[in-house]
């Protein structure tokens, strides 16, 4: 038996409700054909334990649908995102990028998931794990696109340590700003300027994105730009740790949940969360991205 959970937007927006319904009509037929098992959840609705043994999750929603439960996947269990309102059908509509699928093509895209004919895409996300001056450690959930480290208070500056690897410098900026090589187009690309972008993916090299991430810190003084570049804005795959010297701070992974920390926490950023299997049925993420950056 092949496991199925649907997981959509639930806004009472029109639009979703009929592509909730033709989802549910094709599996339906599906499930006449073949022996699957089928749950259907709103977003707001599920928990982790909805996801785990599942042998597939779609996603019926656009981005923000899929990274506000991604981190309830695990890496073994491959997700089919469906876009529910395309930008192509309506200006207000989503773009969604790791949505590889749309109402039109999802009857015939599910039947290649489940004949395991998909593109898998395995990528990576970011984590950051917070050690406490009382020796706690947590770990954030991880992110596909961005995390962001900031001063709780946003009119403060983010003041803290940074190190990675041999390198070390103390600075203050308006936050540091983490994204994968995939979720770069989520916030990155409106925090720095095009050149900046540009000059960092031609240090970009095939493979690389598996492990490395963009790093930018926001606002800085423009000496410290010159005197440590590293530390205002990198392409890398080696961990950054900082040490808080802000009263009070937080870690956002892809805009969701904040997890807090205060002075002397250290927070080590790096790409080793639990990666994601993400389908698409035409091309690859990858591909998909570049075709962006030539626009």
């Amino acid at each position: 038996m092949t496991d199925i959970l649907v997981v959509f937007k639930k806004n009472f927006e029109s639009v979703h409700d009929k592509s909730l319904e033709t989802v549910k009509k094709v599996l339906s037929s599906i499930q006449e054909e073949k022996d699957i098992r089928i749950d259907i959840k709103a977003r707001e609705q599920v928990g982790r334990a909805d996801f785990i043994g599942r042998d597939l999750v779609i996603v019926l929603g656009g981005d923000g649908t899929l990274t506000s439960i991604s981190h309830n996947i695990d890496a073994n269990t491959p997700v089919m995102g469906v876009n529910s309102h395309p930008r192509d059908q309506d200006p207000e509509g989503s773009y969604g990028f790791y949505m590889d699928c749309d109402i039109d093509t999802f009857e015939k895209d599910i039947e290649v998931a489940l004949n395991g004919n998909a593109i898998i895409n395995d990528i990576p996300r970011l984590q950051a794990v917070i050690d406490t001056t009382s020796g706690n450690r947590y770990t954030t959930d991880p992110a596909m696109n961005d995390l962001l480290i900031a001063n709780t208070h946003q009119y403060a500056p983010s003041k803290y340590h940074l190190r990675r690897g041999s390198d070390k410098c103390k600075q203050q900026s308006s936050g540091l700003l983490f994204s994968t090589w995939l979720g770069q187009g989520a916030w990155l690309s409106h925090t720095v300027d095009s050149k900046t972008i540009e000059r960092l993916r031609n240090r970009f090299k095939q493979g690389d994105w598996s492990n490395h991430y963009l790093f930018v810190a926001r606002d800085i003084p423009h000496e410290q730009r010159i005197d440590d570049p590293w530390s205002w804005v990198d392409w890398t795959s080696e961990s950054t740790i900082l040490t808080s010297d802000m009263h009070r701070g937080y870690v956002v992974p892809d805009g969701w949940d904040e997890v807090h920390f205060n002075r002397g926490a250290t927070i080590t950023v790096n790409t080793e969360a639990p990666r994601l299997c993400i389908l698409t049925f035409r091309k690859t993420l990858a591909e998909k991205l570049e075709e962006i950056i030539k626009q």
